[in-house]
């Protein structure tokens, strides 16, 4: 059980979770992943931040026993009302029953909805730039909508810089012993935060942009999250990370997708790979859409400046596998990408090449070069293919 004193009278009480296979039933835990939940005590009132999945509900309220002992809490914070934070909320009313809910109005009609909690003085409603105050410390109450639910909210306590952020700067991967940054080796998590934000939240980067303006003003010690380590090292890195990658903003490199029934298109994906390291480029990722997970192929598509995406034509449509990437790329709103295109046939010349240029003009996304292949590579195009890798190294602009 993890139980920790983050600092003064700031506990940690969550729990992990390495039995689900599959974050929101569609991104792998090769790792596990982390519910985390908190205790504030001050003088007079103590405040419960967040519950667990319901799944894991036994160990939390173990944990919260032995984190609260005889102390009453007064107070339910919900900063996030997905079910992995609130689905245990029936059963810690059971345990504590005088406690009130805190939460603002959108986040009240949800607990409605979702658990059927309909007695109004259950709850104390808060809107954006209140605050609470619980004897020896304060609490701040401030309004993040669409990170990514449209109730999200953070909390902050000024007296120790600590903010409960929610979803916000959270990874995928469950805690090993350690809870805060300092006391673990946290390289690790870094991947997992990327395919955290891009899997989960990356559609709504402007309203985390909007956030990241009010989190300007707060001093951070520590911040809180829902789900992976507590950042208190690395708060600038994480912060850094998630500016990043919510305003549009590449890494070197590129990344390709293909494809491929019979092996014909894949060569044209690695043609292109090996010419774009013979132009220098050193982040190079390729992913068989076929086999590679699309929690990966859309991490790196957001985080590498270019995007190279290959297709086979299938029942005169990309290949399945490609299209559903593609989805993904045009759901998330991704822009600023250095975009090229190619494409394998047998009689139907264009179709697949068309597709993809749908897909840029809706994304407003310009194709910087596109290639068809005929059945297999010869001379000829082996050589558009490598004057396609060209076109994009040259049109990348970070190195």
């Amino acid at each position: 059980m993890n139980i920790k004193e983050i600092t003064r009278n700031i506990f940690y009480c969550g729990v992990n979770d390495r039995v689900t296979e599959k974050f929101e039933n569609l991104w792998p835990l090769p790792y596990g992943v982390s519910y985390n939940s908190y205790v504030i005590v001050g003088s007079e009132k103590t405040v419960l931040v967040d519950t667990v999945r319901v799944d894991e509900v036994r160990e939390f309220i173990e944990n919260l026993r032995l984190t609260v002992g005889d102390r009453k809490i007064d107070y339910l914070l919900v900063n996030h009302m997905e079910p992995d934070h609130t689905g245990s909320v029936p059963l810690i009313l059971k345990e504590y029953p005088d406690l009130k809910i805190i939460g603002n109005a959108q986040t009240i009609g949800m607990l409605k909805g979702f658990y059927h909690i309909d007695d109004d003085s259950c709850y104390h409603e808060v809107k954006d730039g209140d605050s609470l105050d619980l004897g020896d410390r304060v609490i701040t109450f401030h309004l993040t909508p669409m990170i990514h639910w449209p109730e999200t909210m953070m909390c902050y306590v000024p007296d120790v810089k600590v903010l409960f952020s929610g979803d916000a700067f959270g990874t995928f991967g469950a805690l090993n012993g350690g809870v805060v940054d300092s006391e673990m080796e946290t390289d690790f998590y870094f991947p997992e935060m990327y395919r955290y934000y891009t899997n989960i939240v990356g559609k709504y980067g402007k309203f985390v942009q909007r956030a990241l303006q009010k989190l300007k003003t707060f001093e951070l010690e520590y911040i809180c999250s829902t789900h992976g380590p507590v950042w208190h090292d690395r708060i600038s890195e994480v912060v850094d990370l998630v500016d990043r990658l919510s305003a549009y903003r590449s890494e070197p490199g590129v990344t390709i997708i293909y494809g491929s029934m019979y092996g014909n298109t894949a060569e044209v994906a690695e043609v292109v790979a090996r010419r774009l390291a013979e132009k220098g480029i050193k982040n190079i990722k390729v992913h068989n859409a076929a086999h590679s997970e699309m929690s990966d192929m859309i991490s790196d598509a957001f985080r590498y400046e270019g995007l190279v995406v290959g297709s086979a034509t299938y029942s005169m449509r990309l290949f399945p596998p490609v299209e559903t990437f593609m989805n993904a790329m045009e759901t998330r709103e991704i822009k600023g990408k250095v975009f090229a295109t190619f494409g394998g046939y047998t009689w139907a010349k264009g179709a697949v090449v068309a597709k993809l240029q749908e897909y840029a003009d809706r994304m407003k996304m310009p194709v910087v070069a596109s290639m068809m292949l005929k059945q297999t590579l010869d001379n000829a195009s082996r050589m558009e293919a490598n004057q396609l890798a060209d076109a994009v190294a040259d049109a990348l602009t970070l190195n």
